[in-house]
């Protein structure tokens, strides 16, 4: 199932150039820009296996990208980490389908985790007064979700429901979506109001 992840972006390349193309309001013409209110998820179905693979900025679930430092942010971090911990209720699965997690993973800077670039850098970039922590405050943090299900009736699964994901984080306005499925490949952007998609 990993390697079909791993092959998506490279089987949605020319979607997602496509899709860049119609998308003039698009900050920078590529899917894995890191834009306020949008998130993506890619989405594969492959007999009883279900992929979910959610990115998204920090801004969008916890409603800011810097280190946790007071109580009130920690709590807040831990609070959406704990969201995140229980996809099957934040996608919406339907119980017909008898998904269960068979494994899931979290990673993001602000749970502690080592940012994705530059951590090497952040080492030894100060100048003594503060310089690095500075740098910090730039950063665009992001929060990555990667789960993996077993679904007893994967036939059950006609619909991806996203509405609660856009209920538990309503800074989310937008997540372009990259769907594979049994009716083959598509890329659709979901919105709140447009938050259920076929697979």
């Amino acid at each position: 199932m990993r390697r079909l992840l791993l092959a998506l972006p490279f089987a949605l390349l020319p979607l997602a150039v496509a899709h860049a193309h119609e998308d003039h309001d698009h900050e920078h013409g590529s899917l894995g820009a890191h834009e306020h209110g949008v998130g993506r998820l890619n989405a594969v179905l492959d007999g009883q296996a279900l992929e979910l693979e959610l990115d998204s900025p920090a801004m969008n679930l916890v409603g800011f990208e810097h280190v946790a430092t007071s109580a009130a942010d920690k709590a807040k971090v831990a609070a959406v980490r704990k969201q995140l911990e229980n996809p099957s209720a934040l996608f919406n699965l339907p119980k017909a389908a008898g998904c269960v997690v068979s494994s899931q993973e979290l990673n993001s800077p602000l749970f502690g985790d080592k940012p994705e670039a530059e951590h090497d850098d952040d080492d030894h970039a100060t100048d003594g007064k503060g310089a690095a922590a500075h740098k910090h405050d730039h950063d665009h943090s992001e929060i990555h979700a990667h789960y993996q299900f077993t679904c007893a009736t994967p036939t059950a699964l006609g619909n991806l429901d996203l509405s609660q994901v856009f209920k538990t984080f309503p800074a989310t306005q937008k997540i372009q979506v990259q769907l594979i499925g049994p009716s083959g490949q598509q890329g659709v952007d979901a919105t709140a109001t447009a938050a259920t998609l076929k697979f």
